[in-house]
């Protein structure tokens, strides 16, 4: 197994992820913490917010700690902390939210707000990442899994590595960011490899590897679905084989993350000779969060241990308002306080900086012992216009139960809230390039959306009015992304469309002709 087999040979060890098999959650982000602050007493952020004070609370009793913590610092989200802090961090001042300065930003692929983020990226995050990284390639041990398999390539399909520099700071996403540090060690093991991996063009990017494609023996797939998707499409076109499985015999891990799997995997699986082993990951442009530690299950285990404190706010109409955004005095709990099966808005503090950060993701655990969680949706991506409380969750869910229904394939979907009649509908822009009744599915996925939610139920009765469903081609959606400058790498079609985004979408497919 020459992957994990190197990993030991170079000393890694299972330290961390033993510590976190043995020891309890909170006891593991008390530490956790208590190390932030300890890094960051005496940076512009530690001195204002009397970091020194929060930590002398650490002697005392066992929640004095996270008292003092929530009362003396507020919850951040983008636009606050950047406008604060961040935005000195642009300009090359050090020592504002962590010690030194920083040299990179991950451009975040901006599902929520109009404009991309920059999201600072340290280099304890760098490490962090990585740490995390060699403890998820360890997990595969639990795997059943041929020897073989740790000698084949890995595929990982994200942003360039040849970064924007603008003589203070680098920027580009953060998987170019990291590709371009990768150790040594794995650099044999990688692909596209660095000279594609520099190409800042999307197309040229895709192009270059299929034709690479057939010269790699590739175990290991990397990335976003919809573009792993785009690719593995156009390597079966190329060679005129029936499946991905005809050029890359010894396929057999897909490794996922950022959207949920469920509503692509369906139109995926038609591009398999044989069945993949699964495993979603949780890495954000703000850290690695999570990852599947564990074979047959579809919930990921929290990373308490390296570079992150996290804090829960019950996802409910005391804590935020119709637009997502948190409400002052919002009730916040540290991770012993959760309960299983509620859904939490994620808030993070990190080695990058980020202090109470408001993430953006919608959270829900299904084991507080083993803290494994699964992503219900966005803060912001959901729709509540009369008290549906309609989550991503939910639209995944019906998309994946109407495709079985019909028998067709949904590579993507948004939603917007729209007026009808004095009350309100639903509209669903559904990308296919299957046959689709548009009516079948309007009352398929109005069926399962009822089951699946009873406050949609209700409100179906009630304010909103009207279900519709507009078919168009895949292609549009990805035009769009394109027309944004958000093609490719981990950029990801938002499930839920409103202001100003929703105004581009509507004015883009309009001007298109694919408007009613």
């Amino acid at each position: 197994m020459a992957i994990i087999s190197t990993l030991l040979k170079k000393g890694i060890r299972l330290r961390e992820s033993l510590d976190q098999e043995y020891s309890s959650p909170i006891d593991l982000q008390k530490t956790q913490l208590k190390k932030l602050l300890l890094k960051a007493e005496k940076t512009e952020i530690g001195k204002k917010y009397d970091f020194h004070g929060i930590l002398t609370a650490f002697r005392e009793g066992d929640s004095e700690f996270y008292e003092r913590y929530k009362s003396q610092v507020p919850i951040y989200d983008y636009d606050s902390i950047h406008a604060e802090f961040w935005k000195k961090l642009l300009a090359g001042k050090s020592n504002i939210t962590w010690p030194g300065a920083v040299k990179y930003f991950a451009l975040s692929s901006g599902t929520s707000g109009a404009a991309s983020k920059y999201l600072p990226i340290t280099k304890s995050m760098v490490k962090a990442i990585r740490r995390t990284g060699v403890r998820q390639i360890l997990t595969l041990s639990k795997y059943d899994l041929p020897a073989s398999l740790f000698t084949k390539g890995i595929l990982m399909l994200g942003g360039s590595t040849d970064l924007e520099f603008n003589g203070t700071y680098f920027s580009g996403d953060l998987s170019g960011i990291t590709a371009g540090k990768l150790p040594i060690w794995f650099q044999r093991f990688y692909k596209p490899g660095k000279k594609i991996s520099r190409n800042r063009n999307w197309g040229d990017k895709l192009d270059q590897i299929v034709e690479k494609a057939k010269d790699w023996d590739i175990g290991i797939i990397v990335g976003v679905p919809a573009w792993l998707q785009i690719l593995l499409e156009k390597i079966i076109e190329r060679y005129k084989v029936k499946h991905i499985h005809e050029i890359w015999p010894n396929l057999q891990i897909f490794v996922h993350g950022g959207v949920s799997f469920e509503p692509y995997k369906k139109g995926f699986e038609k591009l398999l000779g044989k069945p993949l082993t699964y495993i979603e990951t949780y890495l954000a442009s703000e850290g690695f969060l999570a990852f599947q530690a564990l074979p047959n299950r579809k919930s990921m285990r929290l990373v308490l241990n390296n570079g992150i404190f996290h804090e829960f706010i019950p996802f409910k109409e005391e804590n935020f308002d119709e637009e997502g955004n948190v409400k002052k005095g919002a009730q916040t709990f540290k991770i012993d306080e959760i309960e299983e099966g509620k859904d939490y808005a994620l808030l993070i503090s990190t080695c990058a900086g980020a202090w109470r950060y408001l993430i953006g993701d919608v959270v829900r655990f299904v084991s507080k012992e083993e803290s494994e969680i699964i992503i219900t949706g966005r803060t912001k991506h959901f729709l509540s216009l009369c008290g549906e409380h309609l989550s991503v969750d939910n639209m995944n869910k019906a998309i994946e139960l109407a495709e079985e229904d019909l028998n067709i394939c949904v590579r993507e979907f948004t939603v917007l809230g729209v007026p009808y009649k004095n009350l309100f509908a639903h509209h669903w822009y559904i990308g296919s390039d299957d046959e689709v009744d548009p009516e079948k599915l309007q009352e398929k996925l109005d069926a399962h959306l009822k089951s699946l939610n009873d406050d949609y139920a209700v409100e179906r009765k009630h304010a909103l009015k009207k279900v519709i469903v507009e078919i168009l081609p895949t292609a549009v959606f990805y035009d769009w992304l394109k027309s944004l400058g958000k093609e490719g790498g981990q950029n990801k079609f938002p499930r839920v469309l409103k202001g100003e985004k929703a105004g581009d979408w509507l004015n883009f497919i309009s001007e298109n002709g694919h408007s009613k």
